[in-house]
Parts: C-alpha cells; sequence; structure tokens
C-alpha cells in the first residue's frame, strides 16, 4: 500500500478547513460533515480555533483514498502563525494549496508558494468557492499561472493529450512528440519533481470537486523511498491533555520501536493521532508520522539518528514584547512556564533583559498575542500583560574581519581565531572551518563549531541577535593538560565579540512585502505614503476603478498603516502584509540613538581575552588582543602578515630572476639565495584616546611572496581561454604563460604554472623556464593537484605561498601549510587589476615622452 504525507495550506479564509473536511467526509474518515462557521469541524480541536474559526495548531488525520493511505496535515492559515506551518512543511510528500476562486493569488499565497520551494514539496492546487458569482474560473486561473507558475495545469478533459501539458518538461514533450500523448506515470514524476502543478476546481463547501481531486491524488502521487537506517525528523513538541510530552516526527528511515532508547532516553508509547483520538503501535516504519512519549530531551527542528536534511525556519517573528506579570507571581515561575511553550514554538524566543531586567517575547502580530494570553491563563492559570510591541532588530557585519579569543587563567587554555565574513540576506548564521587538523586537533574544531551555533550571539550595536553572517575556525590552540571544554566556549565567545568590535557593523530591521488595494483616485495619497514610510513599489495595477499596489517596506514604519487605510478610503481599501525578512535598518542612527546599549558594560558578553603571566591570569583589551594571541592568521585584505609569538622573524628572500631546474622540485623545500629583504608594514590594534581613534604601526620583516598557478583548471575557469582551449589547447597554454609574464612583472614575485601530465605513459616531470615564470609539466600518475600540494607542504612554513586554482573556496587560508587559496575568479580580477595598473604607468611614461601608447607596446589580456 502506497504512503503518502500531505498538507494542507492556504491564505486565511481561503476554505482550507472546509476543504480538510470535505476530504476526510468523502473518504469515510468522518461520518458527519462539520463546518467551521458550525464550531463542529473535526481538525478544529482547540477551544480557541473553533470560538475564532481559524487554524492555530497543526492537526492531523487518516484517510484512506483507494490503495493510497494518505496522513492529512492540517496547517494555520493566518500569518501570525506561520511558524507552526512552516514547521510542519519539512514533513511533507506533497502539499494541497488552496486558493479562494474569488480573491485569487494573495499576499500570504506567494509566502506559501516560496516555502513550497525553498523545502521542495510537491504542490497540488485546489481553487475554492467556486460556486460564488463573483469567481471567474478563467480570470482566477490565469492569475494562478502569472504568480506562481505558468507549469499549473488544469487537470481536466483531455490533459494528457494538451501540448500545454507536454510543455512543462523536455521528457514529457519528447513522450508527447512520440506518442502523441504523455503517460500518467510520466505525469507523476513530473509533479513529484516540481516541473508540474495539478490545478482543481470546485467548492469544498458544497463538496464540489473534491472527488477529482482525491482521485488525482491517489493516481498521480509517487511514495518515497527511504534509507533502512533510523531516522527522525522532529517537527512539533506538544502536550496532551494530562500533561505528557509529546514528540512529533516523521520516521525518514529504518523502522522505530517502543521501549527502545533514542540517545539516552527511553521512548514510551507510539501513538498516531486522527484529530482528538489516537492509537497506540507497537513500531512505527519510514514514511509515518507520529507522536512519542517518553523524550525529555527532544526539539522541534531535530534531526534524530542518520536525518540530516533540516533547514532552519526563515520566517522570523517582527515583533518584540515585554512580559508583565503580577508581583505576586515569581520571575523565575513566569520564565519557567514560559520556556514551556517556547519548546512548542522555538519561534517565541523567551529571553531574560539582564539590562532592564524584564522577560521579553518575540511574536508575529496581535492575533497571536491575543492567543498566547488566553493560553497561558488557561494552562498555568496565570495573568500576563504585555508591553507594546518594538521591532525585533538584529545585527550583521558589512566587512571581512579576524576574530581572536584567548581565554588562560591558571590552569586553562584555550585560544580561537576566526574568520568572519558577511553572509547573504536571510543566511543567517553559517560554519565553516579552514583550520588544519594538523594545528588544531577534529575534535576541538567540533567543540568550537557547536559554541558558534548553540545560541545567539548578541551583537555590539545594541545587544540584538547575530545573523547573515559566515564564521569560519581560522586558527586555533589548546594544551595537552589544561585545556578543557568550557575553556573554548569563553574563547569563542570572545573570539566572536571580538571581532564584532573590529567590524564595521550594521543593523537589520524586517521589512514587509505588502500588497495594497485602493481606489484609483486616491493611488497619489498611497504611493507619497509608502515612499514616507521608506518603502519601494511597482507601478501601480488598475483593476475595476481599484489600483493595486505593490512593493516592500520597513515593519516598523508599516505595522499600523492598515488603520489609515481604511481612514482615508472609507473602508474601501484593503492591505495585505507579509514579513519578507531582514534587511538594512532604514533608520540605524535614529534607532541606535535611542538604545542604552554599551557593549563595553555588557560583562555577560566580554570582548576582551585572558593570558597568563606569573601564574596568573590578566585581563587585556579586545584592541589589544591581536598583538598578544599565540597562533597566526594571515589573509590579504583582512590582517597583516604577524611574527610568532615565540621566535624571531628572519630576513628571506625571493629570487625571482633564478632559473629553476628539475632538483629545485624534487628536494624537500626551495633553496632560495638572499637578494632582497621585504619589508611591510604591519596594521597594529587601535587605541581609543577620548574621541580620537589613534593606529600604532610598527615595521617588520616578511617572507617573499610565491604564486603556484594551477595550470589547466585556471585556463578551463577563465573564459577567453577555455574558448581558445576547443580551438587549439596548446595555443591556451601559451596565452595562460604570457598572461603570467606580464603578471610576475607587475607583481616581482616568484610565479611557478602548474600542468597536468600524469596520464602520459612513462612521463617525467618537466621543468621550463619562459623568461621570468617557471612551467612545471607533472610526471606520470602526479596530478597538478598533489603536486602543488606536495610543494606547499614542503615550503609553506618558509614563504608566504598563495595557490591560484579553478575551486570555488575562495580566498582561504591552509594555515598548516602556511598557504592560502585563492579561486579562478578572485585570481583573474586580481590579473586585470594589474593590467590597469601597467597601462597608466605606460600611459604616464608615454605621456612624459611624447609618444602615444598604441605605439609602444601591448598588454596581453
Amino acid at each position: 500500500m502506497k504512503r503518502i504525507t500531505t498538507g494542507i495550506l492556504a491564505h486565511v479564509d481561503a476554505g482550507k478547513t472546509t476543504l480538510s473536511e470535505a476530504m476526510l467526509y468523502k473518504t469515510g474518515a468522518i461520518r458527519k460533515l462539520g463546518r467551521v462557521d458550525h464550531k463542529d469541524a473535526f481538525l478544529d480541536t482547540d477551544a480557541q480555533e473553533r470560538e475564532r474559526g481559524i487554524t492555530i495548531f497543526s492537526k492531523q488525520a487518516e484517510m484512506q483514498v483507494g490503495d493510497t493511505s494518505v496522513l492529512l496535515l492540517d496547517t494555520p492559515g493566518h500569518v501570525d502563525f506561520s511558524s507552526e506551518m512552516e514547521r510542519t512543511l519539512q514533513v511533507l510528500d506533497y502539499a494541497i494549496l488552496v486558493i479562494s476562486g474569488k480573491d485569487g493569488v494573495q499576499g500570504h499565497t506567494v509566502t506559501l508558494w516560496k516555502l513550497l520551494r525553498r523545502y521542495n514539496v510537491p504542490a497540488f492546487i485546489f481553487v475554492n468557492k467556486m460556486d460564488l458569482e463573483t469567481a471567474d474560473k478563467n480570470a482566477v486561473f490565469e492569475n494562478i499561472r502569472q504568480k506562481l507558475s505558468p507549469n499549473c495545469i488544469e487537470f481536466a478533459g483531455d490533459f494528457l493529450e494538451d501540448e500545454e501539458t507536454a510543455g512543462c518538461s523536455e521528457e514529457l514533450i519528447e513522450e508527447y512528440f512520440e506518442e502523441g500523448a504523455v503517460s500518467v506515470a510520466s505525469v507523476a514524476k513530473a509533479i513529484a519533481r516540481r516541473e508540474m502543478f495539478p490545478c482543481f476546481f470546485g467548492s469544498a463547501l458544497k463538496v464540489q470537486g473534491v472527488d477529482e481531486l482525491l482521485e488525482a491524488f491517489q493516481e498521480y502521487t509517487i511514495e518515497k523511498e527511504y534509507p533502512e537506517g533510523f531516522a527522525a525528523r522532529v517537527f512539533k513538541i506538544t502536550r496532551d491533555g494530562r500533561g505528557a510530552r509529546l514528540t512529533h516526527m516523521k520516521i525518514t528511515g529504518g523502522v522505530l520501536k517502543a521501549k527502545e532508547l533514542i540517545g539516552e532516553e527511553k521512548v514510551d508509547q507510539l501513538r498516531i493521532y486522527s484529530g482528538e483520538k489516537f492509537r497506540t503501535v507497537d513500531a512505527a516504519s519510514a514514511g509515518q508520522i507520529l507522536a512519542v512519549t517518553g523524550l525529555e530531551e527532544t526539539w522541534a527542528g531535530q534531526n534524530l539518528g542518520a536525518e540530516k536534511n533540516a533547514q532552519s525556519a526563515s520566517l522570523e517573528p517582527a515583533l518584540i514584547y515585554d512580559v508583565i506579570h503580577s508581583p505576586e507571581d515569581d520571575v523565575h515561575t513566569v520564565l519557567s512556564k514560559l520556556r514551556e511553550l517556547e519548546e512548542e514554538d522555538p519561534q517565541l524566543h523567551i529571553t531574560w533583559n539582564d539590562q532592564i531586567r524584564t522577560i521579553q517575547i518575540q511574536l508575529m502580530g496581535e492575533v497571536q498575542l491575543e492567543i498566547l494570553r488566553n493560553l497561558i491563563k488557561d494552562r498555568f492559570g496565570m495573568s500576563l500583560e504585555f508591553g507594546e510591541g518594538r521591532i525585533a532588530y538584529k545585527e550583521t557585519i558589512a566587512n571581512t574581519v579576524i576574530g581572536a579569543g584567548h581565554f588562560e587563567p591558571l590552569r586553562h587554555y584555550a585560544e580561537v581565531q576566526l574568520l568572519m565574513e558577511p553572509g547573504p540576506r536571510g543566511s543567517g548564521v553559517t560554519i565553516d572551518t579552514i583550520c588544519s587538523e594538523d594545528v588544531l586537533d577534529k575534535n576541538w574544531q567540533r567543540l568550537i563549531a557547536t559554541h558558534l551555533v548553540e545560541r545567539e550571539h548578541p551583537g555590539v550595536l545594541m545587544g540584538a541577535a547575530l545573523t547573515d553572517i559566515k564564521l569560519t575556525i581560522a586558527a586555533g590552540r589548546a594544551h595537552l593538560k589544561h585545556t578543557e571544554g568550557g575553556d573554548f566556549r569563553q574563547a569563542t565567545y570572545r573570539a566572536i565579540r571580538q571581532g564584532l568590535m573590529k567590524a564595521e557593523c550594521l543593523l537589520l530591521e524586517p521589512w514587509y512585502t505588502f500588497t495594497l488595494e485602493v481606489p484609483q483616485d486616491m493611488v497619489g495619497s498611497a504611493m507619497a505614503d509608502i515612499q514616507r514610510m521608506s518603502g519601494t513599489f511597482e507601478m501601480p495595477v488598475t483593476e475595476n476603478g481599484m489600483s493595486v499596489l505593490t512593493g516592500r517596506a520597513p515593519v516598523s514604519e508599516m505595522k499600523d498603516y492598515q488603520s489609515k487605510v481604511n481612514s482615508y478610503t472609507k473602508g474601501h481599501g484593503h492591505l495585505i502584509c507579509n514579513v519578507e525578512g531582514y534587511d538594512v535598518c532604514h533608520n540605524q542612527d535614529e534607532v541606535l540613538a535611542g538604545s542604552i546599549y554599551d557593549p563595553m558594560r555588557d560583562i555577560a558578553n566580554p570582548a576582551d581575552s585572558v593570558f597568563c603571566s606569573h601564574g596568573a591570569g590578566y585581563n587585556v583589551r579586545w584592541d589589544e588582543v591581536d598583538d598578544m594571541v599565540h597562533t597566526s592568521v594571515y589573509i590579504p585584505g583582512v590582517t597583516a602578515i604577524r611574527e610568532e609569538a615565540d621566535s624571531t622573524p628572519a630576513a628571506y628572500t625571493s629570487v625571482s630572476n633564478r632559473t629553476y631546474t628539475d632538483e629545485d622540485f624534487s628536494g624537500p623545500a626551495f633553496v632560495h639565495a638572499p637578494d632582497r629583504t621585504v619589508r611591510k608594514e604591519r596594521r597594529a590594534p587601535r587605541v581609543i584616546e577620548g574621541e580620537r581613534v589613534v593606529r600604532k604601526t610598527k615595521s617588520m620583516e616578511v617572507l617573499p611572496e610565491f604564486i603556484l598557478v594551477d595550470g589547466y583548471n585556471i585556463i578551463f575557469a577563465w573564459d577567453e581561454l577555455k574558448a581558445l582551449a576547443k580551438v587549439n589547447i596548446d595555443a591556451a597554454r601559451d596565452a595562460l604563460i604570457e598572461i603570467m609574464q606580464n603578471f610576475q612583472g607587475y607583481k616581482n614575485c616568484d610565479v611557478v604554472v602548474v600542468f597536468d601530465a600524469y596520464k602520459i605513459k612513462g612521463g617525467e616531470r618537466r621543468v621550463v623556464k619562459h623568461d621570468n615564470v617557471t612551467v612545471v609539466y607533472t610526471q606520470e600518475a602526479e596530478t597538478a593537484d598533489a603536486y602543488i600540494e606536495k610543494t606547499t607542504y614542503e615550503i609553506g612554513h618558509k614563504y608566504r605561498v598563495r595557490v591560484a586554482t579553478s575551486d570555488r573556496l575562495g580566498q582561504m587560508i591552509i594555515i598548516g601549510n602556511g598557504a592560502f587559496k585563492i579561486s579562478a575568479p578572485d585570481f583573474k580580477k586580481e590579473v586585470e587589476a594589474a593590467n590597469q595598473d601597467i597601462a597608466k604607468m605606460l600611459e604616464e611614461h608615454n605621456r612624459r615622452n611624447g609618444r602615444e601608447h598604441k605605439n609602444t607596446i601591448k598588454i596581453k589580456k
């Protein structure tokens, strides 16, 4: 028997729960057809849901559609409960998106469509309320295809023989031309790959079009295949009527049996719910959704067993509220009760603000606030009030920095250096490592990574959560005897704060995407309002005497705009807002001026480090830490080269004009004869003196630069050379060598270009000198990568080595080898910049000598 899990999604009031009721009724899962307005719908089990007529909590029900067992999940439609809906998406095999035939695609519908794409969930579309006189089938279908996808296909009549159906994918087109129609199996595969979206029209209230939807769902769905090993994804935490904690999960691999251990906790009951009732089972197999009792340490979004595919939520609360409780209620008791609710909805973000001594909570809007207030009173018997909603800001950085943290009180030791880079909007906090295990053991690196993600790190502008940042472990050091786990937590936290203090920080605020519908003669006023709110919009579209504006604006400016729209349009205007995500704050200076946060007074999040001297730990200010850390990190444009703390830098030299031989490349390291000393001014930490910022500098001797170029990788990564290689690979190779000759002359450094020759039988390594550039052809069974890696390892501790290659790692340090990689695109930019500088120098030279540039020298590009 085929087993499918599907969820029903919709903009609020589109008829989602009514359709759920109709599907359950038509399949015989329920005997009586309930109604939302009659407060007897099967899946509206909560008193507040029945009272308000909206879905607040996701519910599930079982039904049988032919030979297909379907578990149906009804999700909230109101935007204030989007986090509950989004968590459910991660366990769906298919989704049914309900659209109102009267209203068409609305603002939240578009948000749902984006989420379905994000979580790669195939979708069926049911256009509801087609029994209403205002519902225009052709108009709403065109609206769906324009705003959602042109691959939305009406499953009616001979649609399998329709060219539009075949046009959804190349495979269908080929089958259509060969057979004159497409098969059911091929269509099912196209739906599963999200290449086609079946559309149905009807009325859930009158149970019209429901049979067609159910039949198609049976015929055009494909059961997923799962691995044999146990895996599960937790998507919700609830409590039953007796207070028992329920962990709702989908089994995504193997089998889970009652009384088995998950981690160190024993599974008690396995419950499969249908509405308010449930049945217990002894075992659950892959594909099933169930509620498990006995687990107290699980959380929503957790991966169990071999499951690895969960994503973080993209919809976040935009408002933050202060919790006001009765003086009779102990604050610790209130906080513990609210933590219980946070288990069920992690997006509440319950926090204790130590500066103002207040519990704070984040919410989507006023409807969620009212529901939460009633829930707290019903479950805990506490009457809580909430302060006025404020914007939940976040922070990020605008430039790349290295953050260093050192923690060394007596008999403790840990040091961490983090490469901190700005991330794209909405990326959250991403973690990576470029630290060699020769420098820091893998277990310590894993511990650092755990500390990076175990909590939200506060920013330094106003203490808001840090986001949209990439944190890469660049270096670290542990002590064999004195390092403990907690030491790396301290060093990691301090490294983040120290990096933030050095970085250019930005304040982020939530932004709405909006759809504003106003009478045509009032569109000018609406446009002026949006501009005044620092919003942007597209040109208005006129429909039936109404002008429709779509755009984006800060939540802080638009959150109360609905009442103004109602006022100046006398109730004829309509505003739909959806939180799009976070972007740069439109009035950062104004917001920060009203903030009382001082990062230097935040004793819970220090940016300073702790060093040890004469058997005692002492504090070192954040702006002096870079001079005292025990590990070295070098990234061009981010850090300066520094001497090791326990060694005296030596003067190394370059030999750009010497000739290399095979022996030079076969020994343990290159031997360079001294002929010049390179000196470079080192960037030193800032010293703050009153209102003036002074930067101290000191001169030091640094290593000469050595560039290794992976020849063929660069050729096939640069478009001009790649095109030339298709015609003549030898010409492309010569062109790259000529480019490197120009580059070497400008940089005055050593340049070695390495070409693969490992497939040539009996081939020996060849080293050829082309003027000022050395070219190496590898020997049999030796790739360019292997040669470069070996050479880097041998010389990295003596020379400043850079490796130009086609991988997309960007400028990443290979700390263990004392070298770093530069990607092909970045290397190309550097070469082009060098050519531009050469051209400018030649133009200046020619101007002074009274000659035209074109008559002197041609610069190779």
